[in-house]
């Protein structure tokens, strides 16, 4: 009611406007409008923070989105053929994107969100050399040094994304393979690279303003090199770094939107790309070090920095000392059953198995049998920041038993039964006992302290970084093979027929 109230008097206002009334001018309008966007984007980012107003959150997004949409609408004075084009355009974009929200599954919201971001850098290279071709008088261009600057750097930083953001998309979707790759000299290439894209840069600075052929030719390479680049930078990052690749490249469209903003003189195109620029950044740089990476070296593909050796795809590295023991389904039952707390720690395998709803049903029931329950989520759990967090509370989750691996941690040493869903690398050992592991230094959830770990989990299989795990190993582990949603339906029925 509130956002329909807001967009009827954007429209109302937008009316007095073209009407040619004194009440408001045109300019004023489209600030205030702009203004209003601006904070309904801002107070949507706040509330996204915090699991408990994240649909107040989404619901402000779509509303400061949908104003700023309209007002830059009402302000245009086009022909009646460019509104058509313009409407069109919104009506197949906004089918395209509703299409793919209510298809896409819940395990390839990375893809989607990689995807988006592949637009995001399209639309602003492109809008980049538009903007010069528009301004172009009796075949020349009229822009000054300021805005030649910001046109530059949202191609280029357009392109970057565009290119990068396909990578990632391809990596994730197992289209390429997940390694890095490993070019001869790759440092060198970016270095080359980054090179052409200044030296095109130069040439579009220093084209005459009765140029404009040149301006563009100078603009359109600059993208396709930088294009290249970006290509290059997110090709050499291994498919572990992919979250943190996600949230560089969403912060790499939020900059790309600032430059556009100042080239169209466009406040609310600057506030809103400062805003993405800037919270992606802070989120990659806490993604960063969930995974103990230095963001320098993930931005830059790797440069001077040697990676470790993992185990091949598929094949277990140098096994730690014993065996693994396994547990049958009414063991794990009478465990969960037995225990005054129980810590569930999901990843990306009950992700694939799409077995939330299932987890759910089991919190619930053994809460009725007096069991405490929480769920201990590591910052890059899944494939993307939040990945977990949006699964649960799909399933219904109550938020206030979902905590963080900082949160959850501190509780690991009093917990009776720690229930290990899918999930390897954020759970592994080797990380804080083993300075050669490839995943040594990284902040992982200590299930092992607890007094008892059970793995649900398809095989005892290395996880995506290649480390295999001593925690399977320990004598407080007991591992539960199989699929994690049959294996959690048999243990919730199991449960059902020990419980009260």
């Amino acid at each position: 009611i509130p956002g329909a109230a807001l967009l009827a008097g954007v429209a109302a206002a937008a009316a007095l406007t073209n009407s040619g009334s004194t009440a408001i001018s045109a300019e004023g309008f489209t600030s205030a409008a702009y203004l209003a966007s601006s904070v309904a984007c801002l107070s949507a980012i706040g509330c996204l923070s915090n699991q408990a107003s994240a649909r107040t959150g989404n619901a402000l997004g779509l509303l400061g989105v949908s104003v700023g949409i309209a007002a830059a609408f009402s302000s245009l004075d086009v022909e009646p053929a460019t509104y058509a084009q313009i409407i069109a355009c919104l009506a197949a974009g906004g089918f395209a994107g509703h299409k793919m929200a209510t298809k896409i599954n819940i395990t390839e919201l990375p893809q989607m969100v990689a995807a988006y971001h592949s637009l995001v850098g399209l639309a602003a290279a492109a809008t980049a050399i538009a903007t010069v071709v528009a301004t172009g008088e009796a075949g020349g261009h009229t822009l000054d040094g300021v805005h030649r600057v910001t046109a530059y750097l949202g191609d280029i930083i357009g392109a970057i994304t565009l290119t990068g953001s396909v990578i990632a998309f391809c990596k994730l979707q197992g289209l390429v393979p997940s390694a890095p790759l490993q070019l001869p000299g790759k440092n060198a290439i970016n270095i080359g690279l980054a090179g052409l894209t200044l030296a095109a840069g130069a040439a579009f600075m220093g084209t005459d303003a009765g140029d404009m052929g040149s301006a563009v030719t100078s603009l359109t390479a600059a993208a396709l090199v930088a294009g290249a680049l970006g290509a290059h930078l997110t090709a050499s990052i291994g498919g572990a770094d992919m979250p943190v690749v996600i949230t560089l490249l969403n912060s790499y469209s939020g900059y790309a939107l600032a430059a556009e903003g100042f080239t169209l003189n466009n406040d609310l195109l600057t506030a809103v790309g400062a805003l993405i620029g800037s919270s992606g950044a802070i989120l990659s740089y806490i993604m960063c070090v969930a995974m103990n990476r230095s963001l320098g070296n993930v931005i830059l593909g790797g440069y001077g920095t040697p990676a470790k050796k993992a185990a091949p795809s598929g094949a277990a590295a140098a096994q730690p000392a014993g065996e693994h023991k396994e547990i049958d389904t009414p063991g794990v039952a009478a465990a969960l059953l037995a225990a005054k707390s129980v810590v569930i720690v999901p990843g990306f395998g009950m992700a694939v198995a799409n077995a939330q709803h299932p987890v759910a049903s089991l919190v619930k029931e053994l809460e009725k049998n007096g069991v405490a329950v929480k769920f201990g989520i590591h910052p890059v759990a899944g494939r993307m920041p939040g990945q977990m967090n949006v699964l649960l509370a799909e399933a219904g989750v109550p938020y206030d038993i979902v905590l963080e691996m900082d949160e959850i941690n501190p509780e690991m040493s009093d917990t009776d039964v720690v229930l290990v869903i899918g999930a390897n690398d954020t759970v592994n050992s080797a990380a804080v006992e083993d300075p050669d592991s490839v995943i040594a230094g990284m902040p992982v959830i200590e299930v092992w302290k607890a007094k008892q770990t059970i793995f649900m989990k398809r095989s005892m299989g290395v996880g995506y970084a290649g480390a295999d795990n001593p925690v399977f190993y320990k004598k407080g582990t007991s591992m539960y093979l199989g699929d994690a949603k049959k294996m959690t339906e048999a243990v919730l029925a199991e449960v059902q027929a020990q419980g009260q």
